[in-house]
């Protein structure tokens, strides 16, 4: 059994690349506690299909600027877009230094494939499991530090906080029922999405916003907490649990949907909410419940090198994709709201970060452009470690200590309980964020 200290100089809540890399770039001379709701695996960073965004060239930039724009109605933050395409080369470089296998051309350089939403080649990948072999890089490398522990089966219930800062968190052990108040000097919320709220979704079931609910619950600040993107291509199934994504990548090298009499009816290229929503229309108008997609189009050596997990998992399913189409439908996939963090991953509590698909800076705008969520958690994650480095302090324990002893412990004595409560937060934050956007509109 894992013995928790008291105090840590950062705790960081989740083990997907955000978390991860928030890890890896903190001080080697600093404690740091990585906790998960579950194993470490069960975040939407290891299920991250298609690949991750990089500048080729600086020709390309704004291209690259504008894509990203576009895909989010034009109501992305420029400075964090700009910020997030500088920083793409860096990204990649050190995930190559971690061991990260990226596809290659027959010179050695770097292939490039493309998805929906670009106007170029310009993503990184490794076969179809690109989030996998990242986060599987980044968790050896966290596991080799000394200073980094990494503990699995320990559920965020709450931050310590008082109305002037935050002074670490409460928590459950899941395998031992243990509660734990752990004080640390920074804590970085890096708990993923929220998924596990939605019926139909391709994340976990465990990410269901609950860092998001404690931070409506104290007042830190949450932006466009109803921007919520369906991937439009995950395979059809009558099983209860997560949707198995069709990477956009599949459309990219030529795959095309077909309606139910197996015609085209869209361009698979848009942006994913265009894409989305010409599927719910055809599936509307033909009184279906699912569209098809042919893979047949891409030559079948490309299907088997650059897809093998996506033909994998179809036969396991009942389907040739090399034979006939498969069946898709739209799910929920990514959050492009969250906590409002800038762009060193700072929210507006002092001593609280947030990163990743948590998080809210304004990168992704209105809907997410295909492959900027492993980049944008990756490099601000950093951004956020190098905030913390350069402007490190130790918290004032006194006041750690008065915040502590004002918890309400029996708000945690039913565990489940206070995750549905937390469940049922962040729906009504949703519903009341439809209804002012529409509001909005009427007026």
């Amino acid at each position: 059994m894992i013995k928790l200290a008291k105090k840590y100089d950062v705790i960081i809540v989740g083990t997907g690349v955000a978390g991860l890399n928030c890890a890896l770039n903190i001080s080697p001379d600093k404690s740091v506690l990585v906790i998960c709701k579950d194993t470490p695996d069960k975040s939407d960073s290891y299920l991250a299909q298609g690949g991750i965004c990089r500048l080729p060239e600086e020709s390309d930039f704004d291209s690259y600027f504008e894509d990203t724009m576009r895909a989010g109605h034009y109501e992305n933050n420029p400075e964090s877009v700009t910020a997030m395409i500088r920083g793409s080369q860096e990204v990649i470089n050190d995930l190559i230094g971690y061991g990260v296998q990226f596809a290659r051309n027959s010179d050695g350089s770097l292939a490039y494939t493309k998805e929906g939403g670009h106007s170029r080649p310009r993503i990184c990948f490794h076969e179809d499991t690109t989030g996998r072999e990242i986060t599987t890089r980044l968790m050896k490398a966290a596991r080799a530090r000394r200073n980094i522990l990494i503990v699995p089966y320990v559920t965020l219930l709450d931050i310590i906080c008082d109305d002037k800062c935050c002074y670490g968190i409460v928590a459950k052990d899941g395998k031992n029922g243990r509660l734990y108040r752990l004080y640390a000097d920074y804590t970085v919320l890096a708990s993923g999405g929220i998924g596990g709220i939605f019926e139909n979704s391709t994340n976990f079931r465990v990410l269901t916003g609950d860092a998001l609910a404690i931070c409506l619950n104290h007042g830190i600040a949450v932006d466009h907490i109803n921007y919520i993107q369906i991937h439009p291509t995950t395979l059809y199934s009558k099983k209860k649990g997560r949707r198995f994504l069709i990477s956009e990548s599949v459309r990219g090298e030529g795959a095309v949907l077909l309606d139910k009499n197996f015609e085209r009816f869209t361009d698979e290229l848009k942006p994913r909410d265009i894409v989305t929503a010409a599927i719910r229309e055809q599936m509307k108008k033909d009184g279906t419940d699912h569209v098809w997609l042919d893979m047949r189009p891409i030559p079948r050596e490309e299907v088997i090198n650059h897809f093998p997990g996506i033909v994998q998992h179809c036969l396991n399913e009942g389907y040739d994709v090399f034979r006939e189409c498969i069946p898709v439908v739209p799910s929920q996939h990514y959050f492009m709201g969250g906590i409002r963090s800038d762009t060193k991953g700072a929210t507006t509590m002092p001593r609280l970060y947030a990163v990743g698909e948590t998080c809210c800076n304004g990168v992704h705008g209105k809907n997410r452009l295909a492959s900027n969520s492993l980049l944008e958690s990756l490099l601000f994650a950093k951004r956020a470690a190098e905030d913390i480095n350069k402007n490190y302090c130790p918290e004032d324990m006194q006041a750690a200590r008065a915040a502590e002893k004002a918890l309400d412990l029996s708000k945690y004595a039913n565990v489940s309980k206070l995750l549905k409560e937390y469940k049922d937060t962040v729906r009504a934050a949703i519903s009341a964020a439809d209804e002012a956007d529409r509001a909005k509109e009427e007026a």
